[in-house]
């Protein structure tokens, strides 16, 4: 029995971002009456604000497996990430002033990484899937002179699982940290473990957009690159967003617990795209790992095809998806993953289903999605190819 739909039926742009989770939504409402205050005062309602922030801190922290002084909420997943790869990088500069992260990660990890003053900035070479072969990982640090890595969990365009653990193992083995960004998995599947800073975001599971997760272990070597602010651990700076904090902690704990019997269900969906979608289009390729992949996102390249000349008829049909990349403000840019892939950048669409997603809405889109694909390649002359 699948959970109640999150998303209108047809949005299948669940890797971007969900509406807020009822239950959170009533958090956040009750929230904006009993945490206004200024948590670091010492009257009443000053206690109770403190009261529920400390209580989502130790919900997030208890989900990703570190201690709550290690978390702090962020404005946004992307200023975690910034202020992740900024810190370390700062806190690290006499261990080392290499940078590696993969070839895949969010656009704002591999911005942060090259704001980096005086950094060196290299890439880790990824599959065909789209996956890091830890080997990479190992021959690039036997170079020395390593700051950091950086590997995220799964990626946000063709849903490849990264080998987390196995990087992990062999970075602690030299006493090199590792960031991982854990946006699409947090609530979708296993939490990353052997971390030594991780992000999310909150909307990415069904809480408010404006909340992030910065999770640092104690044993980092992360510094501030912001000048001094005292809240959030001295992390991030300016006054807290209790509200919207305490109803992303109750979004992540909401989307934990269906995430198991929710995610094989998805899987089954997503699973029956992959077989027929190429099978009823000519030309089409399903991208990302086949089986060591996330259950909700299912990526296709079509030849002969722009991909965003899909998305319109696909939106009169009813039906929400993404083209091009996923992580820049023009979502019709040519997508960086693709290309480190190797993969066709034109033609692609990415379908991502949301927690409750109908399996009617997912057979409806795969009778729909060939005749539309057939009509624009007509437009453009490929319609005999």
């Amino acid at each position: 029995m699948s959970s109640p739909p999150l998303a209108p039926g047809g949005y299948f742009d669940a890797a971007s971002t969900l509406p807020m989770r009822p239950q959170a939504r009533q958090a956040l409402l009750a929230a904006l009456d009993q945490g206004f205050a200024d948590p670091h005062r010492r009257y009443h309602s000053a206690r109770q604000a403190r009261r529920l922030l400390d209580g989502a801190r130790e919900t997030v922290a208890g989900i990703i497996g570190a201690r709550p002084d290690e978390v702090s909420f962020a404005t946004s997943g992307t200023q975690a990430a910034q202020i992740a790869v900024m810190g370390l990088a700062k806190g690290r500069q006499r261990q080392g002033r290499r940078l590696l992260v993969s070839a895949v990660e969010h656009s704002c990890v591999l911005h942060a990484a090259r704001a980096v003053a005086d950094a060196m900035v290299e890439t880790i070479r990824v599959d065909e899937f789209g996956a890091v072969h830890p080997g990479s990982v190992e021959t690039q640090i036997s170079a020395g002179n390593t700051a950091f890595v950086a590997v995220q969990s799964a990626n946000h365009e063709v849903g490849t699982r990264q080998p987390i653990g196995a990087i992990a193992s062999l970075l602690a083995d030299r006493d090199i940290p590792l960031i991982v960004d854990a946006a699409q998995t947090l609530g979708r599947d296993d939490c990353p473990t052997g971390w030594s800073i991780l992000t999310a975001s909150a909307h990415k599971w069904g809480g408010p957009a404006g909340v992030g997760i910065l999770a640092v272990r104690n044993t980092a070597r992360w510094r501030s690159p912001l000048p001094d602010d005292p809240h959030e651990g001295g992390r991030i700076p300016g006054f807290a967003a209790i509200p919207n904090i305490v109803a992303a902690a109750v979004a992540l704990e909401e989307a934990e617990a269906e995430r198991q019997t929710e995610s094989a269900r998805l899987r089954s969906l997503t699973e029956g795209l992959r077989s027929v979608l190429p099978a009823r289009i000519p030309d089409a390729v399903v991208l990302g790992h086949p089986t060591d992949r996330l259950p909700h996102i299912v990526t296709l390249s079509m030849a002969y095809v722009a991909g965003e000349a899909l998305l319109e008829d696909l939106d009169r049909e009813g039906f929400a998806v993404s083209s091009g990349s996923s992580c820049v403000a023009d979502a019709l840019t040519p997508s960086h993953v693709l290309v480190a892939m190797g993969a066709l950048t034109h033609g692609n669409l990415r379908i991502s289903l949301p927690p409750g997603a109908a399996q009617s809405d997912v057979d409806r889109f795969a009778a729909v999605l060939p005749g539309i694909v057939a009509r624009v390649r007509e437009s453009l002359g490929a319609g005999d190819l």
